[in-house]
């Protein structure tokens, strides 16, 4: 299960980090009000995205 996870970060390279950019500052810094709600909102996105692909729990 965990290979499977690396392997989905590493074939989309962008996404990956943007996420985990997006994560880093969200928890270690404080942006403005508005802009943490739309950042929030493109971590949700992307974090529905993997889950998507990696669906882990298929039957």
């Amino acid at each position: 299960m965990f290979k499977k996870i690396i392997i989905a970060l590493i074939d989309k390279p962008l996404l990956t980090s943007l996420f985990v950019t997006d994560l880093g500052i969200l928890l270690f810094h404080r942006p403005p009000f508005l802009f943490s709600v739309i950042m929030f909102g493109a971590l949700l996105a992307m974090s529905m995205y993997f889950g998507q692909k990696l669906s882990l729990f298929k039957n």
